[in-house]
């Protein structure tokens, strides 16, 4: 199976990540600068395989 990944898809990337990360920044409310790289990324994990999945259930 191959998975195209559009602009469109990056778009929503973005947006699941800025989401996310505020989200998680408004629940945990980071103290430092490794908090709040931890939560960036965990955001950006969390938007890449939300975006990956419908890619494959919608394939």
């Amino acid at each position: 199976m191959r998975i195209h990944l559009q602009s469109a898809h990056l778009v929503a990337m973005i947006a699941i990540a800025l989401l996310t990360a505020l989200l998680l920044a408004v629940k945990f409310r980071p103290s430092t600068w490794r908090g709040v790289l931890f939560e960036a990324v965990i955001a950006n994990v969390g938007a890449i395989v939300a975006v990956l999945a419908f890619e494959v259930l919608s394939a």
